[in-house]
């Protein structure tokens, strides 16, 4: 059953118009919906959707939050894009992950990690195919 369902990645932030600025302005995401009793907005991304809401837990995750899976041949120009908006990338020690200008390399996949302004972290990644 969960199988056929599409998932939506939940995001907590402290502050709704700082995150707003940084889905839409800075990643582009367009808004599905805004949940005014809530504090959240829902995004939509591809067959998914993104919910940013307010939380007092915002930025406690120091794991990646949610993957953005990209096609190969698009890569270099979507982390050009998040570089010429000044987005900073994360590096890290991880066995088997090689470093080329803050782009992981690994077994054919490349990928990127950031932070939202609360402190989520994002990745933009080629997937397994």
């Amino acid at each position: 059953m969960f199988s056929e369902l599409s998932p939506a990645a939940t995001l907590p932030v402290k502050d709704l118009d700082k995150a707003r600025q940084f889905y839409e302005g800075t990643l582009g995401l367009s808004v599905l919906r805004e949940e005014f009793e809530g504090g959240g907005i829902f995004y939509t991304c591809g067959d998914g959707m993104l919910f940013v809401y307010v939380s007092g837990f915002a930025g406690t995750n120091k794991a990646t939050a949610v993957t953005f899976g990209v096609p190969d041949a698009q890569f270099d120009a979507e982390i050009d894009a998040l570089r010429a908006k000044g987005v900073s990338f994360m590096t890290f020690e991880y066995e088997g992950i090689t470093w080329k200008d803050d782009v992981a390399v690994t077994d054919g996949m490349r990928g990127v990690w950031f932070a939202d302004p609360d402190g989520n972290i994002i990745n933009v990644g080629t997937m397994p195919s």
